[in-house]
């Protein structure tokens, strides 16, 4: 098991530092949650930033670059390596080929989610996970304390600190690869190896977290460093934002992406959590399948929901919705500002007595806040 009581460090966080970032724990790593008003590259640029606003806006209109190295990183090598995955993750890894990225979840025996992540399929017998940093210790040790036969011969590696990853998300993403001379044509949730000069083998990725076109890039560790600094320069030569993970929640509650410990947790199953697409029961096993089999039979008693506020207000976590009757009928598992909408928004979960288009109330800090449960995501994403 990895220590999380001592903050970790990505490669970068000397220069997250540096430049001024406000920094946090997050999922056990020392982060940056948002930048100052201004960054000075190793060029001699200055890039304008300003806070978890004006990032937000960057990504949505041209192009962020977010260091997020905390996440996990999980190798399993050897033959049956995709066959012994597919028994335990929820989603099936034999609809995508090789070349190819799957969302999927970890469950306990009860359906609820020990972590969501994504699976990157290299080949049969060679398979590349990214869990949330957090919850990589744990998910490794499942795997790794599996005794079934499938298991006999396979090696699995904790590589949480053999690989760095670094965000290019919004519709500039393209043109600051360019800027380094990367020429991908990647389709959404593909990835593929290439080359950069004097920075080695990068796996690049058309993956995110944002909601908009993107590229995540996986540098070897001690690497990054040198990766980082060409991309902002190259984001900044295009008028983009360095952002840090403030505006990252921002932007994935607009998209209505569950948060590991928000929307998704090991009491939370994904039938609740409203990401059933993401669950293949009819594979001969998965964990938790028993129980998400009963629950799917029984029906759940609450669904995941977007709420959009009808009147000024931020709600956050922890809130208690209530029917028009006064009567709690949900609570919420994450809230904030859109900086899109330039309103309140949550994500709720809510008895599904209540349904799309019906008006809720959120206990805003004592303050009832009129609600309308919403479809997310909230804002069109772009990510194809």
């Amino acid at each position: 098991m990895e220590n999380l009581g001592v903050a970790r460090e990505t490669p970068l966080l000397s220069w997250h530092t540096q430049h001024g970032a406000k920094l946090a724990d997050f999922g056990g790593w020392q982060m940056p949650i948002e930048y100052p008003e201004s960054i000075s590259t190793k060029l001699g640029k200055s890039i304008a930033t300003g806070g978890v606003l004006a990032e937000h806006n960057a990504v949505r209109t041209n192009v962020g670059l977010f260091d997020v190295s905390h996440l996990g990183k999980i190798e399993v090598r050897g033959e049956g390596s995709l066959d012994f995955l597919n028994s335990i993750f929820t989603n099936d890894l034999n609809r995508i080929s090789d070349g190819q990225a799957q969302y999927s979840l970890l469950c306990n025996q009860s359906g609820g989610v020990i972590d969501d992540l994504i699976v990157y399929r290299h080949s049969a017998d060679h398979v590349f996970i990214i869990p949330n940093a957090a919850n990589c210790a744990t998910v490794f040790d499942v795997l790794d304390s599996d005794t079934s036969l499938s298991r006999n011969g396979l090696t699995i590696t904790n590589a949480h600190t053999n690989f760095a990853v670094l965000a290019v998300q919004g519709p500039q993403s393209d043109a600051v690869l360019r800027q380094l001379g990367i020429n991908v044509d990647l389709e959404y949730m593909h990835f593929t190896h290439i080359v950069i000069n004097q920075i080695g083998e990068v796996i690049i990725c058309r993956t995110g977290y944002s909601g908009e076109f993107g590229f995540e890039l996986l540098p070897a560790w001690e690497n990054a460093g040198a990766l980082w600094e060409l991309l902002v320069d190259a984001v900044g030569s295009l008028g983009g934002q360095i952002c840090g993970l403030g505006s990252r929640d921002t932007l994935r509650t607009e998209m209505g992406y569950p948060l590991h410990g928000h929307e998704l947790s090991p009491e939370i199953t994904p039938l609740e959590a409203s990401i059933g697409w993401a669950v293949v029961l009819s594979k001969p096993a998965v964990h938790g399948k028993e129980a998400l089999v009963t629950q799917k039979t029984a029906g759940v008693t609450r669904l995941s929901r977007g709420l959009r506020c009808l009147e000024r207000a931020i709600p956050r976590a922890g809130m208690s919705v209530l029917n028009s009757h006064g009567e709690v009928v949900g609570v919420t598992t994450s809230g904030t500002f859109s900086p899109t909408l330039k309103e309140g928004i949550a994500l709720a979960l809510i008895s599904p007595t209540v349904g799309y288009g019906d008006h809720v109330t959120i206990d805003v800090r004592g303050r009832l806040c009129q609600a309308e449960i919403v479809k997310v995501p909230f804002v069109e994403p772009h990510v194809r």
